[in-house]
């Protein structure tokens, strides 16, 4: 487990704070989504910034580690990513400053991943310049991710997406690509020596970018409270904390009262598992912001992750989520049996995975993770498994012909 760094006696009251708090919505009924109306009222004032340059690793205790190790796999992750890309190459991409409108993704996938490659390509980016920097040490990384935001900042870009409830993809795109920028920034901000009108501006953009974005509700019972909200929620904790602006770092901790609300004695999210085919997808879908934003919560010195609402923890989701993933069977009545298993080929969907075995030592999700490694995911975290895995958890890599070409795709060597 990642130890937190030394917090006042201030937090320590905080966090008891929040077990009353989490008493009282204990005895409330969670017979139905908690609405927007119940979320905005809740009292989560005790959650505020205490640590601004915590980022959702302890980033000197993960070097030291990495500097230490002979595991073959976070050896060969390092290695790579030693290489590092070209800062003058990423300083050509040009930012996004015109309206950016973006297909859905189910009526026209083809149109939605062509539309969405140079968003891709930013998350890309800011995830590669920040692990460059964590596996080499080397500044260079790190000046040149500070330089590449800035130059966004300054051109205000991301600004100027479209929104309407009937067609909210690029409302929907954007919120990745604003947790990628601020969790990639995290991670290097505390060494960063000097540039300080760069770092004003970037940090300025994300605020009013994130600010901007959260204030569309989205649909009841749809994108106001399932995982589009988890995923708004990430980037407010995190941009929250670098930023110190405790309302929107309480937007992000709302997520996790809510999703606890909303959950099924079975421990399923059911705006999630209402997908039909897809539930399976979208409840492991739902854990992957979650997660990720409780590291956030704790690496501020909250107990979050042993949050109890109604009796329920997030501790109850991935009980429900590992059955479903191991039988589709466990569902019950709630989706159909046959159910989607494209994404079980893409690692990115299990990031969330390597956070809460990092914590908590789960032999299933032990055993899935071995599959899957090295996990990466292009916005929520960036190079998981160089940030978060026990150097003893696993020794080698195998990887079959399409995690090969997977690999190949990436950067990284399947050697």
């Amino acid at each position: 487990m990642h130890l937190l760094r030394a917090f006042s006696l201030e937090a320590i009251w905080r966090l008891s704070l929040s077990a009353s708090l989490a008493c009282l919505l204990a005895g409330a009924s969670s017979t139905s989504a908690m609405t927007l109306e119940e979320r905005e009222a809740l009292d989560l004032s005790e959650y505020t910034v205490t640590a601004p340059d915590a980022s959702y690793i302890d980033v000197d205790e993960r070097r030291a580690l990495l500097r230490g190790t002979n595991n073959s796999l976070l050896l060969q992750e390092q290695d790579q990513l030693k290489q590092g890309p070209s800062c003058k190459q990423m300083l050509a991409i040009p930012p996004i400053t015109t309206r950016l409108r973006i297909p859905g993704y189910y009526p026209s996938p083809e149109e939605w991943e062509l539309a969405s490659e140079p968003l891709f390509q930013f998350e890309d980016t800011v995830s590669q310049l920040a692990g460059a920097y964590i596996a080499s040490d080397d500044i260079y990384y790190a000046e040149c991710l500070v330089t590449f935001l800035d130059y966004w900042a300054r051109n205000d870009a991301l600004m100027n997406f479209f929104y309407d409830p009937s067609q909210p993809q690029a409302w929907f795109a954007t919120e990745s690509m604003i947790f990628a920028a601020a969790m990639a920034y995290s991670l290097i901000r505390p060494d960063i020596e000097g540039m300080q009108e760069e770092r004003k501006r970037i940090e300025d953009w994300l605020s009013r970018l994130s600010h901007k974005h959260v204030a569309i509700p989205g649909l009841e019972n749809n994108s106001c409270c399932n995982n589009h909200f988890y995923r708004r929620a990430l980037y407010a904790s995190m941009v929250g904390v670098l930023t110190e602006d405790d309302e929107l770092f309480q937007f992000g901790v709302s997520a996790i009262y809510s999703a606890l609300h909303d959950m099924t004695k079975a421990g399923a999210f059911p705006l999630e598992v209402k997908r039909g085919r897809r539930a399976t997808h979208y409840q492991n879908y739902a854990l992957l912001y979650l997660i990720t934003n409780m590291q956030v919560i704790a690496r501020q010195g909250y107990d979050i992750f042993n949050l109890q609402i109604n009796g329920h923890t997030i501790h109850d989701a991935v009980d429900f989520a590992m059955s479903i993933l191991e039988n589709p069977i466990n569902l019950g009545d709630m989706a159909p049996l046959e159910q989607y298993t494209g994404f079980l080929k893409d690692e990115q969907y299990f990031s969330w995975m390597e956070i809460y075995q990092s914590r908590f030592h789960d032999p299933r999700v032990a055993d899935f993770l071995e599959t899957v490694r090295p996990v990466y995911n292009r916005s929520a975290g960036g190079y998981m498994t160089l940030y978060f895995m026990d150097p003893e958890a696993q020794q080698h890599i195998v990887m079959d012909e399409e995690k090969q070409e997977t690999a190949a795709f990436k950067g990284i060597s399947a050697n």
